[in-house]
């Protein structure tokens, strides 16, 4: 028998134990002041940075397809390219000029680099005699950022 009373005293024990530490947990929380809040926590809206982003893939993607062609030394082949690579830069700069840049830490950076590197290959591809070597190292833009910040 005293064991099973024994038993009984020690729940009720530590289950009185368990409430009072409880309840001073929580009735404690409000006396403590807030040293400092902590940083929004915002995450990035996945729908509008993946549809930005699905457009500037799209685009380096038919710049790639457009540099795949046969080189032909025709105004159309270079007016194919300065568009496709215009479109790369208006698409790169929205979304470097919205918040999702500043909410994107690889954003940052990386966008920086790679309009530099886009604005060069417009100048080159828009020049009498054509170089396309930049517009060759942007089509492929999405794997150098991609793979870096995995």
């Amino acid at each position: 028998m005293k064991s099973k009373a024994s038993k009984s005293v020690l729940r009720t024990v530590v289950s009185l134990i368990a409430v009072f530490s409880l309840t001073g947990c929580n009735t404690n929380s409000d006396a403590f002041p807030q040293i400092a809040n902590p940083p929004p926590f915002d995450y990035v809206d996945g729908e509008q940075l993946r549809s930005n982003m699905h457009q500037l893939a799209f685009e380096l993607q038919q710049l790639d397809m457009a540099l795949l062609d046969a080189y032909v030394d025709r105004p159309s082949f270079q007016r194919q390219i300065v568009d496709s690579i215009q479109n790369i830069e208006r698409i790169g700069g929205y979304i470097q000029e919205t918040d999702l840049a500043v909410r994107h830490p690889f954003l940052q950076d990386d966008m920086d680099r790679f309009l530099s590197n886009v604005r060069r290959a417009k100048m080159d591809a828009e020049r009498n005699v054509p170089r396309y070597y930049m517009a060759g190292r942007i089509s492929g833009g999405c794997i150098t950022c991609h793979s870096a910040n995995r």
